[in-house]
Formats: structure tokens, C-alpha cells, sequence
């Protein structure tokens, strides 16, 4: 009973979201086989291990249990939750990995469903879910300002609250829909009440957004697919749009 308490806390303390997880594509080692054989019992209905790997720090077992990411020792015996850091280069291991599986296609988005922003040659891309009522994904419109030539495509990502919802609807309704959105964010002007007649694609993105294991807003995508959840500043976005061809 402890031990399932255990992995449930570790479950909850993984607040990343990652995206789908493809089913195991490799053969387990013996002992990887070990370590899912001993603690998968403990899991509970709800929480599937999607693969058991032996890393080659400390001797742990890293455990994906639906999308997240924990620890463990090769009986099994203990649970480790949290990130692993090298000590001398503070490289981040786990972020590393969590970039790795939170990876997309990004020509697999549906943009057409999203608003399309272009400064500059554009030449520069990347795709943020966001809420109307998001004060994070605000601030974020705020850094946008600041960036140059970039493609900003963003999909109204209701997750808040129904009046997300309607003034989403407001404004993608509108005959300018960049402009009234960036009057919300920036300026808090709403946009005019929607005919009746206005269809949305709602419904359309809250389902990917879903699929992508999108739990908060803004969530960022680049056109090689990694993914930054929250706000970035200035400084940290342009180091980033640097790295990228």
C-alpha cells in the first residue's frame, strides 16, 4: 500500500505535460523487464509504464508511466522523482529526455485551424496555444512585440473557462481576427458579440490540444518540433529561434 502511494505522488509531482507516447518499439533487457514486472502491479488501472530504460547515470532505471518521468533502482525498491543533473556541467538529463518525448511533427499541426501572424521575412516559425484568459499567454503577446521576423501561428486553446470559450468564439468571428485578438491580449478590447450563424474550430483544437498532452497555457511549439511550456522572454525566445535552422 505504501509503495502504490509512493508511485501515485510521483505521478502528480511530474507537472510537465508531454505529448502521446508511441507504443514500445524495443525489446527490454531482463532486468528492464524486472523492474516493469515489480512495480507495474503497484500502479493501479489508470497508470500504464510505457517502457523501462536503464540510463547510464547512477545505475536508475528511468520509468515513463504515461507521459511522465520517473526513477528507479534496479530492485525496484525506491522511487525517485525529479530531474537528474550532472553536478559538473548542471546539464539537465531529464529535460533532455522530456524534450525528446515531447517532440512533434510540427508540419502535422493543423494551421489552418490557427491565426496566422507574420513579422518581417517570417522566416522564423513556431505555433503557441493560448488562452483568452491567460495571463501568462499575455505577457507572452507582450514578448511577441519584441521579436522580429517570426511566423506566429496561435490556436485558441480553451482551457480556463467557458467564457474562454465565447470570447474566443468573439473573436475568431471577427473580420480581423489577428487584430482583435491581439486587442484582447495586449489592450483588453473585446471583441464584438459573434452572430449566431459564427461557427468556431473549438472543438477542433481543444481535441488536438488533448491528443498533444497540452495541460496549460501558453505552450509553445518550434518548427523542429520541441516544445517550451509557459512563457518565454525576449531573450530566452531569440536564443532559442537561434538554435534553429
Amino acid at each position: 500500500m505504501k509503495f502504490q502511494k509512493l508511485a501515485r505522488v510521483a505521478l502528480l509531482a511530474m507537472s510537465l505535460p508531454l505529448a502521446p507516447i508511441a507504443p514500445m518499439a524495443y525489446a527490454e533487457t531482463p532486468t528492464e523487464k524486472t523492474v516493469r514486472d515489480r512495480i507495474a502491479p503497484n500502479l493501479g488501472d489508470d497508470a500504464k509504464i510505457t517502457s523501462v530504460t536503464q540510463t547510464p547515470y547512477g545505475g536508475l532505471f528511468e520509468v515513463r508511466i504515461g507521459n511522465q518521468i520517473i526513477y528507479t533502482d534496479q530492485k525496484a525498491q525506491y522511487l525517485f522523482v525529479g530531474r537528474i543533473l550532472d553536478s559538473t556541467t548542471m546539464l539537465d538529463y531529464t529535460k533532455q529526455r522530456q524534450e525528446v518525448i515531447s517532440k512533434i511533427k510540427f508540419s502535422d499541426l493543423p494551421l489552418d485551424l490557427a491565426l496566422k501572424t507574420v513579422k518581417g521575412d517570417g522566416k522564423r516559425v513556431i505555433a503557441v496555444f493560448e488562452d483568452p484568459n491567460c495571463s501568462y499567454c499575455k505577457k507572452f503577446r507582450q514578448t511577441l512585440q519584441e521579436i522580429n521576423n517570426i511566423t506566429v501561428y496561435t490556436f485558441m486553446y480553451n482551457i480556463l473557462s467557458a467564457d474562454s470559450v465565447a470570447k474566443s468564439r468573439d473573436i475568431w468571428c471577427s473580420a480581423d481576427r489577428n487584430k482583435a485578438w491581439d486587442d484582447w491580449m495586449l489592450n483588453k478590447k473585446a471583441a464584438p458579440t459573434a452572430p449566431a450563424s459564427c461557427t468556431t474550430p473549438h472543438e477542433k483544437i481543444f481535441s488536438v490540444g488533448q491528443k498533444l498532452g497540452i495541460s496549460g497555457t501558453p505552450t509553445i511549439f518550434f518548427n523542429d518540433g520541441t516544445r517550451v511550456p509557459g512563457a518565454m522572454d525576449a531573450k530566452a525566445l531569440e536564443a532559442r529561434l537561434a538554435t534553429l535552422k
